[in-house]
Parts: C-alpha cells; structure tokens; sequence
C-alpha cells in the first residue's frame, strides 16, 4: 500500500484573461521508505504540487490520501491537526523560532499539540543530525547548515508518514547542501521515513529512488533513479 496519493489532482488560479493552470491532472503514488525527487523548470508546477500534497492549498480538483486518509474530505481543523500528526514539512527558509533552543524547536510539532516527546528518539535523532553541542544554542547562534539540520529534526520529531521538502538546500553552499542531503537519505534508511523533495538540484534527483518530471502543470515522466539509499 502507498503512504500517499495523488488522484487527478489539478489547480486553476484566476478566471478569464488572468486563468492559469497551475497544475493538470496529476496522479501517482509513492510507498514507505521511498526518497523521490519532484524536478520540473521554474512554473512547471511542482511547488503547487508540494503544497497539495501537504494540504497548504486546496486542489480545483482530485483527492490526495495519506496513509488511506482523504486529506481534502476533512474539515479545515481537522486537517490542520492531521498535518502536525502525519507530515513533516522542511522549507529552504528554515522557519525556526528565534526564542526557541534547538531541543524545543525540534520538539515543536509535539509541544503544540501536547504530546510528550519520546525522549530518547529525540535524543538520537539530534546525535544523528550532528547537534548534541547545539542543543540548547539558538537559531542566531547557528549557521545555515546547522539551522536546516534542526528544520529537518523538526520534520521527524513526530515520525510522521511522509515528509515534503522545498528546495530544502536552496539556501546553503555546496558543502551543506550536501550534508544536507546525506541526511535526508539517511532519514529514509535509519528512521524508514518517506521523503519527496522539491528541487532544482540534479544532484538531488541523482540520489532520489524515483524521479517525478513536471512540464507545465503535467507530470511527463515518472523513472526510477539511482539512489544508494
């Protein structure tokens, strides 16, 4: 069984003169532990796609399932809830909180919704990002790199079905792209996570299981890659 489809999924902006579709009839699905890369040139949609999947935007048309459950058949609340439990979220502009330490930004997703962390996951998962001499430093105290590291703590902490990434190294040098990269890989061997990046980056989509080409609001191709995951 897949963790998530998509189901036909379009998204039309605007009417009339100003009409755009964003997004034409997509569909496919990905299964647990897969590290598939969205790659398409700027205006192909694939982040329009990103934000449907993750429930941040409403489809024209056509359904998206996370773990059997029908993301859009649920009331607005519901679903706000349902993506805090179901779906780690790494954005290219990290979206720490300043005042937060980097143990407290981490366990964010479970604070507010208050659950109690599963302390020695936690633990672990902050010694495999490379951040036991960060804990408790704040995002100002950080570089680039580290910051995405927690952003990427952030997303797991709740061991979610599915993680979405946008362009998560857009904003790093080659050097931490890399690490960056390295962990997400990572994430889907050590904590069997599924992770579907958004990117640009060839080299990303030279590292993902599967390749998802977006032209236009269409997907074209969908083909296996070569990762060492």
């Amino acid at each position: 069984m897949n963790v998530i489809e998509a189901a036909g999924l379009s998204k039309i902006y605007g009417k009339g003169s100003t009409r755009v579709e964003a997004l034409r009839d997509v569909s496919f699905g990905v299964a647990q532990g897969e590290f598939v890369a969205i790659v398409g040139a700027s205006g192909s949609g694939k982040s329009t796609l990103l934000h449907l999947l993750g429930g941040l935007d409403r489809p024209t048309s056509g359904e998206v399932y996370i773990d059997g459950e029908n993301l859009y058949a649920l009331k607005e609340k519901e679903r706000a809830v349902f993506r805090r439990r179901k779906i780690g979220f790494i954005f290219q502009s990290f979206n720490l909180i300043p005042v937060l330490n980097v143990e407290e930004n981490i366990q964010l997703p479970l604070l507010l919704d208050h659950r109690q962390p599963d302390k020695g996951y936690i633990r672990d998962l902050i010694a495999t990002l490379g951040l036991d001499n960060r804990r408790k430093h704040l995002p100002s105290e950080l570089s680039g790199g580290q910051q995405q590291r927690v952003a990427i703590g952030r997303a797991l902490a709740y061991k979610p079905a599915i993680v979405l990434a946008d362009e998560p190294t857009g904003n790093l040098d080659s050097a931490n792209g890399r690490e960056v990269l390295e962990l997400l890989k990572l994430a889907v061997r050590q904590y069997h996570q599924t992770v579907i990046v958004i990117s640009h980056d060839m080299n990303v989509a030279a590292e993902a299981d599967r390749v998802l080409r977006l032209q236009d609001g269409r997907l074209v191709s969908d083909t296996r890659g070569v990762s060492r995951v």
